[in-house]
């Protein structure tokens, strides 16, 4: 019992202290880093469980579309109706409907416009400030011309802002459906100018424009158990919230126009020319280059007569969140096929002869590349097709097509970060076809669930396009800059788009980063890859929130992740640890000042303790330097009673202090370097933070000299500062010294 006798003492010690202080003491909230997030999550139910899996009660509504359309050209008008079918598939009986028409974020209220606060600007170029205060401002927005129910009667239905409530004769019980229709037109924008998702480009030099047309059609808004009705207005940044369901849409535009859209195309053979059909059917079935359908020679030709007539174009989709659509006498059409999980899909481009040399080079082995390298961390891609389109400035997505920009040069030249600019959005766009448009979460609450997850997908989709490829985000030390910025204009992930001052780095570039660094550090490639493809299997077709996600990564990881969800998704706490302190210790014969007070508490000295072997620090009072020459030898014969054959003790005895002055929780992977030149890494876990928050000690021994200490030492963490991260103390180059030296000569 007699060696457990000093820790007893030491235990007694601290509580005849603390029993002996009569103030008050206050106390305080669990503030711990590793604390449980009840207080931040939902309460699990028969809808979505604890495990982040579907309930057995869970359920989504079902709405399917039959549409026409009709593209005026010359005026640059879209005119529609369709007729809706919905199926109440929740619990409850809805007495109304709420539609989307977010087009009308374009009317003469100009809600984007006016949400945010504006003043004289300070400078602004000459040709913006012209066109700025001389332009006339584009007037949009749905002229809704009929509500009707499926005999032909006016439903009554009132309009707010972006959103239309369509009440209806009686509740619609759990379990029936609903048939009506919406008459309709609007005109269309220039897309160009402000980056709009939707709209027109237009060519003056052959007068011709290339539509990239979307939320175009009223659609509605979803009902599900954790919302309600998802109404949220449409501001602009938050994006989209939309259930799945079938569509019938046929359009009709020029005759001269090529076109692409979600679905499958039912009629080619009406609308293509024989030689372009029968391009057509050998992309079906070409897997190593793309097939140009329409070439550039023949679009030139195109652009100088416009067609006189029109043609309609018929898809199908099945079980899509959403629909949109591409057309153009401008657009070169180039395809070709890439086998998912033995299925054959289709990768396409359309882009204007202006994309050329870059997009035929790049544009349809990007779409193809990436959904093999999507499929392989999630699912395999279920939908028939993705497509690729080129707008100027602009990257959107929808089901099966998205919007990509990169422009060469007049003269077809083009630089890196032109080329390479192009392939991420193109990897990016094609990717949201996984998130959100299969995991279908809702963007207009949580922008982080798609971007974010998206972003992170993007960048091992480009790490495996390319070695040492140039990603804008997903590396770790990507994100340094903004974490350390202004806390006045930083917000936590788990924001409303809306209200966050930063939206690329904090729903783009911080949910990449964390994940990446939650993948390679934390959790390891394999349980991290098992459980993000449970997630994004369990939550296929289906709308999972936060929580979900949250819980599906621990559920199928058995990693306990609530400090990391904590830290990086709630606050705006930033990573710093450092090495605050080493110190050598020493075994010594007599105890050092500390220990020699805390047994005159107890009327003990050394002696009540023999026989035993004492430590101290080399910067101590009691430090006899004679102890670092090896001189002291009494002690070893005690040793050496205690020391089983064969068996030596170590050399050198070591504390490292970490110091942790950010607020994030991380592993400290440090490495160790001696004075024979060889380095040891150790990476303690997180966990060696739950009891002190803002600094650990940990015992190294060696038989070897210590002359360094790096804390992360590959930049895996995102610590914001790295004067503290070694010892001896190395001052970091200032921002401007790391500019110097990479543009040296």
């Amino acid at each position: 019992m007699k060696k457990y006798l000093f820790a007893s003492i030491f235990m007694l010690f601290s509580t005849v202290v603390l029993s002996q202080d009569s103030t008050e003491i206050q106390g305080h909230k669990n503030n711990n880093k590793f604390k449980q997030l009840y207080e931040e999550f939902a309460t699990p139910n028969r809808f979505r469980t604890a495990s982040g899996a579907p309930g057995v009660d869970y359920y989504q509504q079902q709405v399917d579309y039959k549409m026409n359309i009709e593209l005026d050209d010359e005026n640059t008008k879209l005119y529609g109706n369709e007729t809706i079918t919905y199926t109440n598939n929740s619990p409850d009986a809805l007495p109304y409907l709420w539609v989307q028409l977010d087009q009308n974020i374009r009317n003469e209220n100009d809600m984007e416009g006016a949400k945010n606060p504006s003043g004289a600007p300070s400078f602004r170029r000459v040709e913006s400030f012209v066109d700025e205060f001389t332009s006339e401002k584009f007037v949009g927005g749905f002229n809704i011309e009929a509500v009707k129910d499926s005999n032909g009667r006016p439903l009554r239905h009132t309009i707010n802002q972006t959103m239309m409530r369509v009440d209806l004769p009686t509740p619609l019980a759990s379990g029936a459906q609903y048939t009506f229709s919406i008459k309709w037109w609007y005109k269309i924008n220039n897309h160009v100018p402000d980056r709009d998702r939707s709209g027109y480009e237009y060519f003056p030099e052959d007068d011709n424009r290339a539509y990239v047309i979307a939320q175009f059609f009223p659609r509605l808004a979803v009902y599900n158990d954790v919302e309600g009705w998802q109404n949220y207005q449409f501001w602009g940044n938050g994006e989209f919230a939309l259930n799945f369901g079938n569509y019938e849409v046929n359009i009709t535009v020029p005759e001269d126009h090529i076109m692409e859209a979600t679905g499958t195309l039912q009629n080619p053979k009406e609308v293509l020319s024989r030689t372009e059909y029968q391009r057509y059917k050998k992309a079906l079935e070409t897997f190593d280059d793309p097939v140009m359908i329409v070439t550039q020679d023949e679009v030139i030709e195109k652009e100088k007569v416009k067609a006189t007539k029109k043609k309609t174009w018929r898809f199908v989709a099945e079980n899509v969140r959403d629909f949109g659509f591409a057309t153009s006498r401008r657009f070169i059409w180039d395809m070709m096929v890439v086998n998912i999980g033995g299925e054959n899909k289709i990768a396409s481009s359309l882009y204007p002869k202006e994309g050329n040399p870059l997009w035929e080079e790049y544009s349809t082995r990007v779409v193809a590349h990436t959904l093999e390298v999507y499929s392989k961390y999630t699912f395999d891609y279920p939908y028939p097709k993705a497509v690729s389109v080129h707008a100027k400035n602009q990257g959107m997505e929808y089901p099966m097509i998205c919007w990509n920009y990169g422009r060469p040069n007049e003269d077809g030249t083009y630089s890196d970060r032109t080329k390479y600019g192009m392939i991420s959005v193109i990897i990016h766009e094609v990717g949201h076809n996984y998130f959100p448009m299969i995991v279908n979460s809702d963007e207009r609450q949580w922008g982080w669930m798609d971007e974010g997850l998206d972003t992170f997908m993007q960048y091992l989709t480009e790490q495996e396009f390319q070695e040492n490829y140039p990603s804008r985000r997903g590396a770790p030390s990507k994100i340094v800059r903004y974490m350390s910025g202004d806390q006045d204009f930083i917000s936590p992930i788990m924001s409303n788009p809306e209200n966050v001052f930063q939206l690329g780095p904090n729903a783009y570039g911080k949910p990449a980063t964390a994940l990446n660094i939650l993948r390679e550090t934390i959790m390891g490639k394999e349980l991290f890859d098992f459980a993000f493809k449970t997630y994004s299997q369990r939550w296929m077709f289906k709308h999972p929130t936060p929580e979900d996600f949250f819980r599906t990564m621990e559920d199928a990881s058995a990693v306990d992740l609530d400090w990391f969800w904590r830290g990086w998704f709630y606050s705006t706490d930033v990573v710093d640890i450092g090495v605050k302190e080493v110190k050598r210790y020493f075994v010594s014969p007599t105890p050092s000042k500390g220990v020699t007070d805390m047994l005159a508490n107890y009327g003990m000295t050394a002696d009540d303790l023999s026989p035993s072997i004492f430590m101290v620090a080399d910067d101590s009072e009691e430090f006899d330097p004679s102890l670092a020459k090896g001189e002291f030898k009494d002690h070893s014969t005690v040793l050496a009673e205690n020391l089983e054959e064969g068996k030596t003790l170590p050399k050198y005895f070591y504390e490292i202090e970490f110091e942790k002055p950010g607020g994030i929780v991380m592993p400290i992977i440090a490495e160790y370097t001696y004075a024979d030149g060889s380095t040891k890494r150790v990476t303690y876990p997180v966990q060696v933070w739950r009891k002190n928050d803002a600094s650990v000690r940990k015992l190294l021994t060696s038989n070897k000299e210590l002359i360094s200490v790096t804390i992360d030492p590959d930049a895996a963490t995102a610590d914001v500062n790295l004067n503290n991260n070694a010892w001896p103390k190395k001052e970091a180059d200032s921002d401007f010294d790391q500019f110097k030296s990479k543009v040296k000569g």
